[in-house]
């Protein structure tokens, strides 16, 4: 991927960048306790949480980092990091 001055990434370069790989940890989505407050989708900085249907969310391990944002906001608790196998 080129950067351009000032290190900005070409607008709708970030499909391009799969960047799954560098995860060390995943999000599992238990889809037992979810209430749908939708706080894991909104709060994803890489826009990989997705809703199914309602009160069941998907990821996109392709572009997820690992990050763990989606598990700490959870309000229900209902997402849990585990260690990436590769």
């Amino acid at each position: 991927m080129r950067l351009d001055l000032g290190a900005i990434a070409k607008a709708g370069s970030s499909k391009a960048n799969q960047t799954g790989s560098w995860r060390n940890f995943k999000p599992i989505f238990h889809q037992e306790k979810c209430i749908g407050c939708s706080l894991c989708k909104i709060y994803c900085p890489e826009g990989c949480v997705t809703m199914v249907e309602k009160k069941k969310y998907t990821v996109d391990y392709t572009y997820c980092k690992g990050c763990g944002i989606c598990a700490e906001e959870c309000s229900s608790s209902d997402i849990d990091m585990v260690v990436e196998e590769k």
